[in-house]
Formats: structure tokens, C-alpha cells, sequence
């Protein structure tokens, strides 16, 4: 049985102010947890602070920047040792490859990769503290699905997920022996403000409260892998375990049939 969430944790979630980041912050504050919220947008940290003052703390602060993030490290210091960081904040832009700019690419990894390994520079050693004292200690990374097949127009969406991905299970590998847990969460799609402004189906569609429950109930369950939904990740690990050559022709038909439908919308 998992130690995680068993009792009151002192938690930081980042992207909490929209999204799966704002659903986990309500579903962790219905549990009795300790939470302080980060964002770009204060008031809507505040706005979601207010459903439990006592408990949860908005610091505002924008992930890439080092000097946003040492800003508010003393409010983790003082909120209490440190159990949990979800790292949640992340960006989707795909690129158009008629007009191709590697711009998209590096605002994938700005955001993805760069924000999320910054917030490591007041998380773990935080993290550290509270397992030197013998308190539960879980790194959370929030990545995606999207990289186990070749989307067309995600070269630089899918490009970040897979290195996150990579940083994190390097991670983990690095952190066992200090006994800090390190979880990888790779949701399909799910319904927030990022995916509204997809032009494409998007199967199995979950809600944000949907996601949420899934990933604490992973959590509190121990998994170091959360991937859902189940019928959607399947589908893609099984394609992804397809010869290389028919990977490439699949995807290659699903892109030329996106650009068409694009061109005949236009």
C-alpha cells in the first residue's frame, strides 16, 4: 500500500489555473491537502484559492523564469515540508510545415521541457529535505500520450513530450536511491482551453474532472506510470510497436489527409 496521499500533504501544482492543473487542484483540496497553486494569471489563482483559503496558496509565476520561481521558493519553504510537486504547467502549438518556423518548436520546449526542469531548482531540493526528515517525498510530471506516434503538425508538441518523458524516467533512475518517487502522467485527449482550439477528432475525449480523478487515484494507488484513457493508449503503444515503414506510411496518409481537409475548409 502507497504512503502518498495516505495523510495531509504539503503539495505544489503548477498550471493550476485552467485545465487538468486546476481540476487536480480541486479534487487534492477536497482531500484535505496542503496546496500552494502556481500560474501565470493571479487572479485566476486567487479565484481558485478562494475554495479553500485556509489551505491552498496562490504563487504566481511564469515556469521558464528562473527569477519568477526563486520569487516564490520561500513561499514553499514556509507553507511546510514539501511531499509532492505535479508538474503540470506545459503548451501545445503545431506547427504548419507550408510555413515552417522552428519558433514553434522552441515555444514547445521553452514551456515543456525548460519550465518544468526550472521548477527542479526549488522542488527537489525541497523534496529532499522532507525525505531526510522521513516524510514521503513524489516528483509528478505531466506529459502527454502524443509522442508514441508520429502525429503530423506535432513535431514540436510530440518532440517535447518525448524529452520530458526522458527527463523524467532519468529521473527516476537518479532519484531511487534517495527514495523520492518520480511519476509519469500521459494523458490522451482531454477537454481544456489548449485542445479547444484543435481543428481535428479527438477520440476518447476526456474531462478535466475526469483526468483529475484518475490522476490522484493513481497516485494514492503507488503507480509511477498514469496513462489514460486506457482504450486510447493502448491503441497508440500498439501502433507504435508497428514495423518502422508502416508506421511512416500511416502516418504519412494521416497527414496528407489533415492538410487536404485543411485546404478544402480554407
Amino acid at each position: 500500500m502507497s504512503d502518498r496521499l495516505q495523510e495531509t500533504s504539503n503539495i505544489w501544482i503548477t498550471g493550476a489555473s485552467s485545465g487538468i492543473g486546476e481540476s487536480v487542484t480541486r479534487a487534492l483540496a477536497r482531500g484535505g491537502h496542503r496546496l500552494v497553486i502556481t500560474g501565470r494569471r493571479q487572479g485566476a489563482l486567487e479565484e481558485l484559492a478562494s475554495v479553500a483559503p485556509e489551505r491552498i496558496i496562490p504563487a504566481a509565476a511564469d515556469t521558464t523564469s528562473k527569477e519568477d520561481l526563486q520569487a516564490i521558493a520561500g513561499t514553499l519553504e514556509n507553507h511546510g515540508d514539501l511531499n509532492m510537486v505535479i508538474l503540470n504547467a506545459g503548451t501545445c502549438e503545431y506547427l504548419e510545415i507550408a510555413h515552417y518556423s522552428s519558433d514553434v518548436i522552441e515555444k514547445n520546449i521553452r514551456t515543456n521541457v525548460i519550465g518544468t526542469a526550472r521548477c527542479l531548482d526549488i522542488a527537489l531540493p525541497a523534496l529532499r529535505r522532507s525525505r531526510a526528515k522521513g516524510q514521503p517525498a513524489t516528483l509528478v510530471i505531466v506529459s502527454s500520450s502524443a509522442w508514441w506516434f508520429p502525429f503530423g503538425r506535432a513535431e514540436g508538441y510530440g518532440a517535447s513530450k518525448a524529452a520530458l518523458t526522458y527527463f523524467a524516467h532519468a529521473l527516476r533512475a537518479d532519484l531511487a536511491a534517495e527514495g523520492i518517487d518520480v511519476v509519469v502522467v500521459s494523458p490522451g485527449f482531454v477537454k481544456t482551453p489548449l485542445t479547444d482550439r484543435n481543428d481535428f477528432p479527438m477520440p476518447f475525449l476526456v474531462s478535466t474532472e475526469d483526468a483529475a480523478e484518475r490522476i490522484v487515484s493513481g497516485l494514492a494507488r503507488g503507480k509511477n506510470e498514469i496513462a489514460f484513457p486506457k482504450r486510447f493508449t493502448w491503441m497508440l503503444k500498439a501502433l507504435g510497436a508497428l514495423p518502422r515503414p508502416l508506421i511512416d506510411r500511416m502516418s504519412a496518409s494521416m497527414a496528407r489527409k489533415s492538410n487536404t481537409e485543411e485546404e478544402n475548409n480554407g
